[in-house]
């Protein structure tokens, strides 16, 4: 959703309260689609901070289902996301609004912040509980329920050269 902030913009002291749903299905980042469990409404307050500026204050919960790192079973990430932000559209400042996406001219596209918000409080890494054993890399076992009997033993390969040597003089 665009909200259109050209009347804020040219009202001094002007304040404006925005409720809007997020309408986003999923969260794209390279190349992966996580699925929004649960998306609350984007609640923001613009007002007029001087000439051609906006502060721009708000906040958004909602979390997001993303595969666990290890087991790939998905674990629930919740996002809170709190806005404090000056928006400065003067004309010396116009190269440097590509770097705030969402902003389109004298608008705010609504989808774009919640998307750039949780590029930034994106984990590192997601774990579906602290002490997570992943899945066996031979047959695809979740290990968190137990062991599978397959041979994981992955001889060092910098070793092959010395393992075949003693494979070749082996005494019988």
């Amino acid at each position: 959703m665009f909200i259109n902030i050209s009347e804020l913009i040219s009202t001094p002291s002007k304040t404006e309260n925005f409720t809007v749903p997020v309408n986003m299905e999923v969260y794209e980042w390279q190349g992966e689609h996580f699925p929004f469990r649960e998306k609350g409404e984007l609640v923001l307050n613009l007002s007029n901070a001087g000439v051609r500026k906006v502060h721009l204050e708000g906040h958004w919960k909602g979390s997001l289902g993303i595969p666990c790192d290890r087991c790939l079973k998905e674990v629930l990430v919740p996002f809170h996301v709190d806005l404090d932000e000056m928006i400065d559209l003067s004309s010396e400042r116009q190269e440097d609004l590509a770097d705030d996406s969402y902003v389109v001219e004298n608008s705010i596209d609504t989808d774009a912040l919640i998307n750039h918000e949780i590029l930034i409080r994106f984990p590192m890494k997601i774990l579906c509980r602290e002490d997570c054993k992943g899945i066996c890399p031979k047959c695809g076992k979740d290990l968190n329920h137990g062991e599978c009997g397959c041979d994981r033993v992955s001889p060092d390969p910098r070793m092959a050269a010395i393992q075949d040597i003693f494979k070749n003089f082996k005494e019988v």
